[in-house]
């Protein structure tokens, strides 16, 4: 049974418990060359007639499709969907950390170089305007931390009565940090500030 048990393990590769479930998603953080800011991240301002996050800024980005064989492929479809570019105009640089923020979901974020020869056409049902911020302003300024209580709620039919302590139960409470850019009028926060973290901890 344990020789069984261990060619199983063997055989498999190792994933995200419970993947299968998670929708999964791949933004993409564009580099551009701009000749007045130099080397700078280009940043979308969502329409404001989506569903969801209407008039936040966010990097290009979306929901992997069947089609897609890896997440760099929806990173590489979504940005040039709505940026407006061809996608052999987007040139891959790297995979940066997976990010999970739920149960729910897993983000794939990638890096990758815009050819700045090419005019870009952003989608108007997806993206109201675009701006870029020179990536040493981010070197140079740490974002600010704020955060937001976690709450317990349970549902009414919770059966308290099946672990220790019933409705006592001591369940882990805490805070979520939510970070903060701030460039001229524009604010940076969420996802997009938290994946934009970790790239500029990566090449500070």
């Amino acid at each position: 049974m344990i020789t069984q048990i261990q060619q199983k393990l063997n055989n498999r590769t190792v994933d995200i418990l419970g993947h299968e479930q998670m929708r999964k998603y791949a933004v993409l953080i564009p580099l551009i060359e701009d000749e007045e800011l130099g080397t700078s991240i280009l940043f979308q301002v969502r329409a404001k007639s989506l569903r969801r996050q209407p008039g936040e800024i966010s990097f290009p980005g979306g929901k992997m499709e069947e089609l897609d064989q890896h997440p760099r492929e929806t990173a590489v479809r979504e940005t040039s969907e709505e940026l407006g570019i061809p996608s052999d105009q987007i040139h891959l640089i790297h995979q940066l950390d997976t990010y999970i923020p739920s149960q729910q979901s897993i983000i794939y974020p990638f890096v990758a170089q815009l050819d700045v020869n090419h005019k870009l056409l952003p989608n108007p049902d997806e993206v109201e305007k675009t701006f870029c911020v020179p990536v040493d302003f981010f070197l140079k300024n740490e974002p600010e931390t704020f955060y937001l209580g976690l709450k317990i709620d349970p549902d009414p039919n919770f059966p308290f009565e099946r672990i220790p302590g019933g409705r006592d139960y001591p369940f882990r409470t805490g805070k979520i940090p939510e970070l903060f850019y701030t460039y001229k009028d524009k604010v940076i926060w969420g996802m997009t500030a938290r994946i934009l973290k970790h790239f500029i901890s990566i090449i500070g």
